[in-house]
């Protein structure tokens, strides 16, 4: 089982959302898990609803059956310190570095730096023990960089590995990629059912793959629920967004839009004035607009599901929450992601 579990995504289908859905559920039964952001959007305090993240670990939500949820928002700044005190016990120095702006400089302008830094301290907290041997937390989930640069991101410490041939900093990094390319890791990928994202998708989980990082699911998020069964959805695409066939506007043969029957639906509902039929017969057209549309929808969405079906990989599907996301909601998509069985992902 992966005790790191990366969340990357395109930017707006929700990964951050999905990240912290997912931390709630892997605690469930009595788990500990470090949710861990590395952005500094704050992105995670304001789903939980709780002030802003400071640089340690605070528990943050209690999940079904006693487990705990903690959360770390990574600062560079005061990681290198930590590596600056770890390796080279530079103590006040390293303050005093701070002070002058060193620190800050550093982490903005060394070439990929930052990335170390941030992988770093997660990776450590994935390898962390308590005096008795265990591991600290039985999962760490990240809210990672968007898919564009998860790669790039995830892989820097190979590249700092390479450049530096010896000594603390070569061991370091070559520690952080034995965990990032070990089965303890998986990366998951959130997507939406649209073109853009799953194409994005696609081309992520290609480079990962090239890069030998292990790759979890695919979670599609925001997915519509089903309006209309596959009989209606064939009826409403035959008749062009309800156009009467045949130019008649209340055609029942078998095979046709049941323009008189939903009249009389929407009749028998209170919709359309209470005469017999009323002004129901009006509301029709714009009715099998609206489904046509759905159905135009429903069929782009599907071929995008097939897209991703074609990778290879799990698919795993969040519903759209219409009232809006909230902290009922995200328990909501940590119990969905339970009964999808993600205490699993390998």
């Amino acid at each position: 089982m992966s005790r790191f579990q990366v969340v990357s995504g395109k930017g707006g289908t929700g990964k951050t959302t999905v990240a912290a859905a997912l931390a709630l559920a892997l605690a469930t039964e009595g788990k500990r898990t470090l949710l861990v952001e590395v952005e500094g959007r704050q992105g995670i305090a304001q789903l939980f609803e709780t002030e802003s993240l400071p640089y340690e670990e605070r528990k943050i939500a209690v999940a079904p059956g006693g487990g705990e949820v903690y959360a770390l928002a990574i600062d560079p700044e005061l990681a290198l310190l930590d590596y600056l005190q770890m390796f080279y016990k530079l103590g006040g120095a390293g303050r005093a570095l701070k002070k002058l702006g060193a620190i800050d400089f550093a982490t903005t302008v060394a070439p990929g730096l930052r990335d170390v830094l941030l992988t770093g301290k997660a990776c450590e907290a994935v390898r962390r023990k308590d005096k008795r041997g265990r591991f600290a937390y039985d999962h760490v989930v990240m809210d990672a960089p968007p898919t564009g640069r998860i790669t790039r991101f995830l892989n820097v410490n190979d590249e700092v590995a390479g450049l530096a041939k010896i000594g603390p900093i070569h061991n370091q990094a070559q520690a952080v990629m034995r965990v990032l390319k070990s089965p303890e890791t998986a990366v998951h990928l959130v997507t939406l059912l649209e073109e853009m994202p799953v194409q994005e998708t696609a081309d992520g989980i290609g480079e990962l793959r090239a890069a030998r990082l292990p790759v979890g699911r695919i979670i599609v998020n925001m997915v519509r629920p089903a309006l209309l069964d596959d009989d209606d959805l064939d009826l409403v695409r035959g008749h062009g967004h309800g156009d009467p066939p045949h130019g008649h506007g209340d055609s029942d043969s078998h095979g046709e839009v049941p323009r008189t029957a939903i009249a009389k639906s929407l009749s028998a509902a209170g919709l359309g004035g209470a005469r017999k039929g009323g002004n129901a017969q009006k509301l029709v057209d714009p009715l099998l607009a609206q489904a046509g549309e759905y159905a135009e929808r429903h069929a782009l969405e599907q071929a995008q599901r097939a897209v991703l079906m074609d990778l290879g990989l799990p698919l795993r599907e969040l519903p759209l929450l219409t009232e809006g996301m909230d902290l009922a909601g995200l328990y909501r998509l940590a119990k969905e992601l339970r009964k999808q069985g993600v205490q699993g992902v390998s």
